[in-house]
């Protein structure tokens, strides 16, 4: 899943898109992930398999600072490990029944994590403000042709009709990306949506080359 691997920071989502209180599914190197924030605003990320019965912890809910599964409610602690059995509620679950969890860090607006101890913090995101983010399908090679510009440690620079946007790729799988968008700090809500609107020119672009097509 390059340009991440493994001990690398990914990033996986915008701040302002896991409000206190919700989990999301996300991706990384390591396999699917549940991607949740408690009710004090701590970020956490557990591999996305409850290991009771299998099912998707993404598809759970946080109640204060635990992720319990849906199907049967068992409740993680943000370290992993399983705090409530409601079947059993007199039972203090073992350590050994614990969830996989990857190291994250939420700041400038953007959620990373890393399925391995990374060497360094995630890069500062300093003069820019997160806009949104958006599926593309297509790789990061098709976005580059589309762009114009070479993508660096996942980064990649768009100018468009004066307007500069950052791009934060994360690869998923071999054909899309995961694109989250970011503009100048002081942009005005009109170059907000100019910059929204350029970036969703450039998904169909990138997503034409993907499929055989020209850059119009």
């Amino acid at each position: 899943m390059p340009p991440y691997p493994t001990g690398s920071w990914i990033p996986v989502a915008l701040s302002a898109d896991l409000p206190a209180g919700t989990v999301m599914p996300a991706q990384s190197p390591a396999g699917p992930v549940a991607l949740w924030r408690s009710r004090s605003g701590r970020a956490s990320a557990f591999a996305d398999r409850c290991p009771h019965r299998g099912m998707r912890l993404s598809h759970g809910f946080v109640r204060g600072e635990t992720l319990s599964c849906i199907y049967h409610g068992w409740g993680y602690a943000q370290e992993g490990n399983c705090l409530r059995i409601p079947a059993h509620p007199a039972l203090t679950p073992p350590d050994t029944i614990r969830v996989a969890t990857q190291h994250v860090e939420d700041g400038d607006g953007v959620i990373w994590i890393s399925a391995g101890e990374a060497a360094a913090p995630p890069p500062r995101l300093d003069g820019v403000a997160p806009l949104r983010s958006m599926m593309v399908e297509a790789n990061v090679a098709a976005l580059e042709a589309a762009a114009g510009a070479k993508a660096a440690g996942g980064l990649l620079d768009h100018s468009n009709h004066g307007l500069t946007l950052r791009l934060l790729l994360a690869p998923d799988g071999e054909a899309r990306t995961l694109m989250h968008v970011l503009v100048g700090e002081d942009a005005n809500p009109t170059e907000r949506i100019a910059a929204s609107r350029a970036a969703e020119t450039l998904r169909r672009a990138a997503e034409r080359i993907r499929s055989g097509g020209a850059v119009q």
